[in-house]
């Protein structure tokens, strides 16, 4: 965030250095796991999220699937040299909102693909955020576990998100050791 207020000595000038804040952003895509063992799943990118990145994270992280999206056509369809059809040994749906990259084309076309491999996409009514329930651990991450907003690098940017979500992914773990240990 820009400097609001500064203060300086009487008669002098306080000078601020601006910073270029081209290439100074870190987007971030997680997911929230649900089931016998909640998780948080992130993974930060310095560029643009793009369906392409999203579907390579909806491969690798949340399918599991080896190789990734650039598998995805062989293990859905079973084709190359003798690749059998890969499954997931259980399915796994994954919850969306109408982000731009969630309903690209490039995404949507890929919905069978994903199907085949147990892979299924749920999308949430348009303006909804209060049924998408990673909001508030971003809402969480961003207010409470990343207080300090002025960092000299990317690099730093990219470490002060992760040790915010680190300590969400905690939080996350630890309610869910207490709920099994009141079971």
């Amino acid at each position: 965030m820009p400097t609001g207020y500064t203060w300086s000595r009487t008669g002098q000038r306080a000078v601020v250095p601006r910073e270029d804040t081209k290439g100074r952003r870190v987007n971030v895509l997680g997911a929230l796991i649900t089931g016998t063992a909640p998780d948080l799943v992130w993974e930060h990118t310095p560029g643009k999220i793009d369906a392409a990145v999203l579907l390579e994270f909806v491969c690798s992280k949340l399918a599991g699937l080896p190789g990734g999206a650039a598998a995805l056509s062989l293990a859905a369809d079973g084709t190359g040299t003798a690749l059998p059809v890969w499954r997931r040994s259980r399915p796994c749906t994954v919850v969306l909102d109408n982000a731009s990259a969630h309903v690209a084309k490039a995404f949507k076309s890929r919905r069978d693909q994903l199907a085949k491999i147990g892979g299924d996409l749920f999308y949430l009514p348009p303006r909804s955020p209060e049924l998408n329930d990673i909001e508030h651990i971003w809402r969480s991450a961003k207010y409470e576990d990343y207080p300090q907003r002025a960092h000299t690098s990317i690099e730093a940017i990219a470490a002060a998100v992760d040790n915010a979500l680190t300590r969400q992914q905690t939080r996350i773990r630890r309610s869910t050791e207490n709920f099994t240990k009141a079971a």
